[in-house]
């Protein structure tokens, strides 16, 4: 099993984005989804996460700038308008199970680096 973001780049203040994250592999099922982000120095926090039945929660600082949504396996992460104060590397990550196993096991993406520029 393995999540795989896309979508990162280099913004301008005020702009737009939208990542992806594909899980693929043996799965069963996809419980909660979510993202984080690391900005340069800090360490890695919350962002947004969603539940296999659409419910959403937010981190503070980006209610009303972000919207996450998932279609089965894939989680996507909306953004707008954008600071600075947003450029980070995001990360998914995923609850899944695997075929032939009962147990749920989180997964990480590898990351994907958004700069916005002031």
């Amino acid at each position: 099993v393995q999540l795989v973001e896309s979508g990162g780049g280099l913004v301008q203040a005020g702009g737009s984005l939208r990542l992806s994250c594909a899980a693929s592999g043996s799965i069963r099922s996809v419980g909660n989804m979510g993202w984080y982000r690391q900005p340069p120095g800090k360490q890695r926090e919350l962002v947004a996460t969603i539940t296999s039945d659409g419910s959403t929660h937010y981190v503070d600082s980006v209610k009303g700038r972000f919207a996450i949504s998932r279609d089965s396996a894939e989680v996507y992460l909306q953004m707008r308008s954008l600071t600075p104060e947003d450029t980070a590397v995001y990360y998914c990550n995923a609850l899944i199970r695997r075929m032939g196993n009962p147990a749920y096991v989180m997964y990480w993406g590898q990351g994907t680096q958004v700069t916005v520029s002031s």
